[in-house]
């Protein structure tokens, strides 16, 4: 009286009848197999597991560990954003300004508050990082809708690029690419 286990059997294909045989002969008739190679058919390689938890943990930690500028900070104002990490040429940062490098990604800070700002930079360098992008363009806007009209984020992206280690140099943009609104930062490449 117990209940059947599994529900109704599913019936396989049905076997080709002699007339289907015939019909797949004469389709195939000339076909010849093909001659064999000394290939051997590796199986796919595997995609590396993201270790997602971890990456959020090195943005946090990123996160936290750029600090803002003192708030006693004097702004340079009138001079060009330079900088270059000690021990490279001085032709890389002459090579950044003359655009040698294309710029493959942009991040644009207008609007944003510094706390936004400054995740936003994080999180956008850690993309740029993992996609293996060299030359970025990082907009933080010249400061007209600010109180004072002061540049307060270009001071601010200068401070925090300079703590990153990946940063190699950064210089203010040509006046195509956003002059003194803008920023081209050159990361190191990832082997």
């Amino acid at each position: 009286m117990g209940a059947r286990r599994g529900g109704p059997r599913k019936a396989g294909p049905p076997s080709p009848t002699a007339e289907d045989r015939a019909i797949f002969r004469d389709a195939v008739g000339d076909a010849r197999p093909l001659p064999a190679n000394d290939k051997i058919a590796h199986p796919p390689q595997r995609r590396k597991p993201i270790p997602y938890q971890t990456l959020k943990d090195e943005r946090e930690a990123l996160a936290d560990s750029l600090s803002d500028p003192l708030d006693d900070y004097d702004p340079e104002t009138g001079e060009e954003l330079l900088f270059l990490r000690p021990g490279l040429s001085r032709q890389v940062l002459r090579r950044l300004r003359r655009g040698h490098w294309v710029i493959q990604g942009e991040l644009d800070l207008h609007g944003m508050t510094s706390d936004q700002a400054r995740l936003s930079l994080v999180a956008f360098l850690n993309e740029c990082q993992r996609r293996g992008m060299r030359c970025v363009r990082i907009i933080h806007g010249k400061g007209l809708g600010s109180r004072n009209r002061e540049p307060v984020l270009k001071n601010k992206v200068r401070h925090w690029l300079m703590q990153r280690e990946e940063i190699l140099a950064f210089c203010q943009a040509r006046p195509a690419d956003g002059g003194g609104g803008a920023a081209v930062v050159l990361l190191k490449s990832i082997k």
